[in-house]
Order: structure tokens, then sequence, then C-alpha cells
């Protein structure tokens, strides 16, 4: 197998069945293929989902939690050691600038070592009712995980799904993102060189429409889903799964807000507002998308961020030193052009950018944009953009800025600058977001759970609370003879 070919994998072995046809992948900073993946079916991914039933009912795998915990060290083990290769890939596949990428695969492989130890440590309780009355609540692993895995942060968001599904006890199937088959395809030849994983435990199955999806949102041996995506896939994806009742995870859109205060460290506050942008070259959901500036810094503040913004390297992604990479496809790139074009006619331009041009013209490239807006209502402000464009907003006092960024529909994370420690805290308390930073942006752990409120999502990821969506609770009672 090789990473210019992005295989099915489904008992153990590497499929390449292009009976659906085959897919190019292109390189989005300069659009030469760098690869092909074989496009999936509703066949193949039938097939996957019984072949991890099959391993989850035939093998101890639900049983052993240390067989569970070595396998996913010997995965991280072997994911580490091919962490250039890996990054080096993802930058050219799906355009994530060379060093986010290698921190991301660094982050994969940190993941997988954290639930190896918290496979060890899943435990149940007891309770006496009375003389020789006995409750046992035992936590067992749910059965099959489907992991529908979106195309920008292939490594990360894949593994931090999978491991607290392995560790659990559960098999899976994974769908990748049609965009990113090549790296998917990386990841999985670690699971496979990972002797300590039974066949069948881990399947992939490359999407082509919407078939495989459908299949892993509907199927009846599905016991639980996994889904990383946008608001709008997540609810088809709970359609689906409601006729057969699964759990569901849900991690979807975002549209995080920055709140600066008057009484903020103004340096830092720009340095972690423009890396919290421009993250994944905007591309991701818990990016900064709102920047909120009280009034009595907000010139100096428009200013200082006009310049972080034009200062930025924008370049090929695998090149060292750049700092904002290409848009996934070109459908994307001209929608977003599209976005900054309605925005420079409804709102107050502070930089306008667009399509790139010279040499960014060969790829997929978007520079930034950050406009001034007063309506929080519009649809600029409410509406997830996924990409370089940023509106900036005044507030007055605390109330002001916490009724504004809480005036969306999404809740996934939010971040705040300010010196005032209770301030800090009440604005923590008061923000209506799974995820609040304080004085920086995107402190994304291992260890510690995140997701959203209202439409960013349902459950958690990372940390213990991940397990939960993969494990049920059984009550066994036991009542002894007088």
């Amino acid at each position: 197998m090789t990473a210019e070919f992005g295989h099915h994998y489904i008992a153990g072995q590497w499929l390449s069945d292009a009976s659906n046809g085959i897919s190019e992948v292109e390189n989005p900073s300069n659009g030469s293929v760098i690869g092909t993946a074989p496009n999936g079916s509703a066949s193949l991914a039938e097939n996957a989902v019984m072949a991890a039933r099959e391993a989850f009912e035939s093998t101890d795998w639900a049983s052993n939690p240390r067989q569970r915990a070595a396998a996913l060290l010997e995965f991280a083990d072997i994911l580490e050691s091919r962490a250039d290769e890996i990054a080096a890939l993802m930058a050219r596949e799906n355009g994530k600038v060379l060093a986010q990428a290698r921190h991301e695969v660094a982050a994969g492989y940190s993941e997988a070592r954290y639930y190896a130890g918290v496979a060890r440590n899943v435990f149940g309780r007891t309770f006496e009712s009375g003389a020789g009355k006995l409750s046992l609540m035992t936590r067992e692993p749910s059965g099959v995980v489907s992991v529908i895995v979106p195309w920008n942060a292939p490594v990360t968001l894949l593994v931090r799904s999978v491991a607290p599904a392995l560790a659990a006890g559960c098999s899976v199937v994974i769908k990748p993102a049609p965009q990113t088959p090549l790296t998917n395809a990386a990841v999985m030849a670690c699971f496979h060189d990972a002797t300590s994983v039974p066949a069948g435990i881990v399947n992939s199955v490359n999407e082509h429409g919407t078939e495989v999806g459908t299949v892993l949102s509907s199927h009846p041996e599905i016991d639980v889903i996994s889904f990383t995506g946008s608001s709008r896939t997540g609810k088809i994806i709970m359609a689906n799964a409601s006729d057969t009742i699964k759990h569901v995870s849900l991690e979807l859109g975002g549209k995080a807000p920055a709140l600066v205060f008057d009484d903020a460290d103004l340096d830092k506050s720009v340095a972690e507002i423009r890396r919290g942008v421009l993250a994944l070259n905007g591309q991701m959901c818990t990016c900064i998308s709102r920047i909120l500036v009280q009034d009595s810094i907000y010139d100096g503040m428009r200013q200082r961020l006009k310049e972080a913004f034009t200062s930025v390297k924008i370049g090929d992604a695998s090149a060292a030193g750049t700092e904002l990479g290409p848009i996934i496809d070109r459908a994307n790139q001209q929608r977003l052009a599209g976005i900054i074009e309605r925005a420079a006619n409804q709102a107050q331009m502070v930089i306008q950018g667009g399509i790139g041009e010279g040499d960014l013209a060969k790829g997929c490239f978007i520079t930034p944009s950050m406009f001034e807006i007063d309506d929080v209502g519009h649809d600029l402000v409410q509406d997830e953009l996924f990409g370089p464009i940023v509106s900036l907003e005044r507030f007055g006092d605390e109330a002001d800025a916490l009724a504004m960024a809480n005036a969306t529909r999404y809740g996934l994370a939010a971040s705040v600058y300010t010196a005032d420690l209770n301030r800090s805290m009440r604005m923590g308390r008061k923000l209506k977001f799974g995820t609040v930073w304080m004085n920086c942006h995107n402190r994304l752990l291992a260890e510690v759970e995140t997701g959203g409120y209202r439409e960013s999502g349902i459950g958690r990821l990372h940390g213990i609370e991940a397990m939960n969506d993969f494990l049920e609770t059984k009550h066994i009672y036991l009542e002894a003879d007088s």
C-alpha cells in the first residue's frame, strides 16, 4: 500500500474495489494531482459494518481492557514514527500549513496514549438495597460505532472518536471525507501494522456522494454514530439515526467570538486572535470568526488587527514559514469570494481580501478579510463562513458583550481577553459555549472535554466524558436466599 492510493480497509484487508469509479486527489496549493482513491459504495459499507459486528461479537476485544490499552499504545507508537510523512501528506492533501499538520499528528498519538490509560480504568459500582439484595452496575461497550470524519483535521478528528470507542471495547467503521482519503489511508496503515488490533475492529470505506454516509447513519447493526461536521449534515444524520434509535455524538458548526476588554494585554490579544482566525486557513469549527472589542480601545484594536492580518505570509502549505494556506477546493474558494463581495456591499470593509493572484492563482487561495458590522442578526454574523473572514464588532460593557456573543444559534467555543480574574470567571460562566478560553484561543487537550451548546452539537469528545457515548450501563440484580 502506498500513500498515493487511498484504499478501503475492511476486516484487516486493503481493498481497491473501483467498481464505483476512482477519484483523483488534488493539492489545493497548486492544483496538481497527488493520488487517487477508489470510490465507496453502499455494498462496501455494508461489508464493513458486518465485519465490525463479527469482530465485536467473536473476539475478546470487548472484555479485554489490557489488550485494548496495548493496541492503542502500539498504534500511537507507529503513528509517531510516521509523523513527518503523514504531516507532509496532509499539507499536500488538505492545505493545512506544515507546522499545524505536524501539531495535529502529534495530538493524534497523544490522544491514543491517553485513552490507552483510560481503557484500563472503566469501573462500575455496587449498591446494597437491603439484606442480601445487591445491585451491580457494569459499564459495557455499546457495540459497533460509525465514525464520520471531516477533511479539515483528518488525523485528530479521527483519533479523538476512534480512540475512546476502542478504549470502551467497541469496533468501528470509519468514513473519511472525500477530500482526504490519502491521509486517512496512512492512518489506517498504522492500525493495520498494529498487530494487537484484531482484524475487523477498525474498518474504513471511502465516500462517494452520500451513499456510504447513509448506510453508516441508518444501518441496524450500527449502535453509535460519532460525527464531526456541519450542523446541517448533523441534522440529517440525527434523522437517519432516529429510525433505530442510535446514540449520536455530534460536534457541529461554530461561530466563535473573541471578546476583548479595555484592560487586556493588547499585544497578546492580537497575536492570539490572529492565530485563532487563521487556524487551518479559517476552516476550523473553533476558529475565531467574530471579534468583539470594547468601545474605549476599539479604534486602536481596529488598526492593530488590520496590520496583523495584512502581514500574513500566504503560500504553499508545504513551504516552511507559510501562515495561511489554501482553501480546501475551488468550490469553497468561489463560495468565500462571493461572501466577501456581499460583505463589501452590506458591511464596512476593513480589509477586503479575495481570490489569490499571481503565483497564488494556481491554488485555491483566499486572502484574509475583516469587516465592521453592528447588526448581530445579520447572516454574516449568524452563519458559519468557514474561511479567513472575520467580523469586527463594538460593545460597551459586560452585559452588552454577553448579549452580543450569545446572540447566535451556535455555542462551540469562545475566548475572553481581560486582566480581571473576576471578570474572567463571570464571563466564563455566562457565555453559552462548550469551551471558553481566557486570554488565549484553541487550546485543545486530550484530557479535557470539548463540545457544543445549541446547534453546535450533542455529547463531548476528549477527556473521560468522551467514553460515555460508547458505553452502556447495565444493572445486574442479585437477591440471596434467606
